[in-house]
C-alpha cells in the first residue's frame, strides 16, 4: 500500500487491552500494548510479536558488514537534534492519533530496502534525494520535497524555516548512515536542528523486538 503524510494518526491501547480483546503477554512496556496508526486509509496496528517461536528476518542477522560505509553511527548526531528509541516514537505516534503531536515519519533508505517493508505510516524520502553528493541528486526535487512536503517557505529567494515541520527519520539501523546523511544534509540547508528526530535502531532494532511492519505496494 502506499504511503500517505495526511493520513496518519494513532490510538494508544492500555495494557488491559480493548473491550473483549485479550491481553497481550508480549508488551512494549507493561502499560503499552501497541499504537495504532492509519497507513493510507487502513489501521495498522504496531505490537510486538506474540509468537515466542519468533526470530528475526534474514535482512537483519548479518552483525559483520563493512565500515566503510556500514559504520556505527554515533547517539548523538548533530548539535539540536533529537535521537530517539523506540518508546519515544510510539508515544509520539500515540500522541499524534490524539492531535498532541503532528510530524512526518520519514524512510530515509533506498527504494529496494524501503520495499521489503517500512514502519506504519512512513514516507519514503531516499537520501539521493537530498544529499548533493549522490550521483542522482537534483535540486529542484530537493527543493520541491522542502516546499510542498516540510512546509518550508521560500522568500526572496531564500528559504524560511520557521514553519518548517517536525520530521523524524530513520534508516536500517546503528551501522546505516542513510538517515544520518539525510539529516546532515537538512541541516546544512538551513533546517531547524530542534525539529528533527532520529530513530537510530532503525529497522534492525524494530525487527529485532518484533515490531509490525508493512510491505508498501
Amino acid at each position: 500500500m502506499k504511503q500517505s503524510a495526511w493520513m496518519i494518526g494513532a490510538t494508544l491501547l492500555a495494557a488491559a487491552g480493548v473491550a473483549g480483546a485479550e491481553e497481550m503477554k508480549v508488551k512494549v512496556t507493561p502499560e503499552l500494548e501497541s499504537v495504532t496508526v492509519m497507513h493510507e486509509d487502513e489501521k495498522v496496528e504496531i505490537k510486538r510479536n506474540q509468537d515466542p517461536d519468533n526470530r528475526i528476518a534474514e535482512d537483519y542477522q548479518q552483525t559483520s558488514r563493512e565500515c566503510p560505509p556500514f559504520c556505527v553511527q554515533p547517539i548523538q548526531l548533530l548539535p539540536g537534534v533529537h535521537t530517539i528509541g523506540e518508546i519515544e516514537l510510539l508515544n509520539m505516534l500515540a500522541d499524534r492519533a490524539m492531535e498532541k503531536d503532528e510530524f512526518l515519519l520519514i524512510d530515509s533508505r533506498t527504494p529496494d530496502w524501503f520495499n521489503k517493508g517500512t514502519i506504519p505510516s512512513a514516507v519514503n524520502i531516499p537520501w539521493t534525494k537530498l544529499y548533493p553528493g549522490s550521483s542522482t541528486f537534483d535540486p529542484f526535487v530537493a527543493e520541491t520535497l522542502l516546499l510542498d512536503e516540510f512546509g518550508v517557505k521560500k522568500d526572496g529567494g531564500l528559504f524560511d524555516f520557521r514553519q518548517a515541520k517536525k520530521l523524524v527519520l530513520f534508516c536500517n539501523g546503528p551501522w546505516c548512515g542513510q538517515s544520518p546523511t539525510n539529516i546532515k544534509a537538512l541541516v546544512a540547508l538551513g533546517y531547524p536542528a530542534d525539529k528533527i528526530y532520529w530513530y537510530r535502531g532503525g529497522m534492525q532494532l524494530w525487527h529485532t523486538l518484533g515490531l509490525t511492519t508493512v510491505d508498501p505496494s
